[in-house]
Formats: C-alpha cells, sequence, structure tokens
C-alpha cells in the first residue's frame, strides 16, 4: 500500500507536503462546515464543500509551478496582514511606556518616556528645541 501511495504521488503537488494555502483552505473549510451545521445557511455549506475540493485539487495537481506562485501569493498577503498587525502591537506597546511628539520643523518623530513632568526635548535631527509634556 506504501508503495500505492508513493507511485501515485510522484511527481504531483502534494508529493512535498501541504503548503500554507492548501492548510488554510483546509481549516477554512471544516470551519465553515461547522458553522453551517448551525446555522439556516445552506450555501455555507456548499463553499465549505467546494474549499474542500479545491484544496484536494491543489494536493493532486500535476502543475507543481502554478501550485507553487499560487502560495508565493497567498503568503505575501499573510505577510502584509501580518506587518500591519505587528506595527500595530508595537504602537500600542510604545504608547503605553512612551509620548511620540514630531519635531515641529523637520517633522520627525520622537519618543519621550512618560511620568517626567514637563521637559524640553531636544530633535536629535535637527538640533531644534521645544517644550512637551511627558
Amino acid at each position: 500500500m506504501r508503495n500505492f501511495f508513493s507511485q501515485f504521488f510522484q511527481g504531483r503537488y502534494g508529493s512535498y507536503g501541504m503548503d500554507k494555502l492548501t492548510r488554510f483552505l483546509l481549516v477554512l473549510s471544516v470551519i465553515a462546515l461547522i458553522v453551517s451545521l448551525f446555522t439556516p445557511l445552506g450555501l455555507l455549506y456548499y463553499v465549505a464543500f467546494a474549499l474542500l475540493i479545491y484544496s484536494y485539487f491543489r494536493l493532486l495537481s500535476k502543475n507543481i509551478t502554478k501550485r507553487y506562485k499560487e502560495n508565493e501569493s497567498f503568503l505575501k498577503i499573510v505577510q502584509k496582514f501580518r506587518s500591519t498587525f505587528g506595527k500595530t502591537k508595537s504602537r500600542v506597546i510604545q504608547f503605553r511606556n512612551y509620548h511620540i511628539y514630531v519635531c515641529p520643523s523637520c517633522k520627525q518623530k520622537i519618543r519621550i518616556p512618560r511620568g517626567k513632568g514637563t521637559i524640553m526635548v531636544r530633535c536629535p535631527k535637527c538640533r531644534t528645541e521645544f517644550k512637551k509634556k511627558s
């Protein structure tokens, strides 16, 4: 039986294992199937079934270059989302501990620790001094 599967998957995209897009499609289809059980939306069941069929199509496809390109474009989209949320998370963490001011002359962002009272801030770029509350 092992020989049969190794010969069957030879030259197919699934022989390299599941990529991120295929895993995402499978998880999305399972979630849609579970949600369709508890809601009266019959269309969601067919969407889940279509996603499941497409994920298996990707696994059994012999057009490896096209499936690879699909996965790469999916990873680029995921990376954009992750970087956006990572930046937002970083801003929230910095907002707790620092004030971020903008220099009035050169528009450089300056990070000042909170709780220091009213201080004179010197811009590291243009050396302009201005008074701010921290």
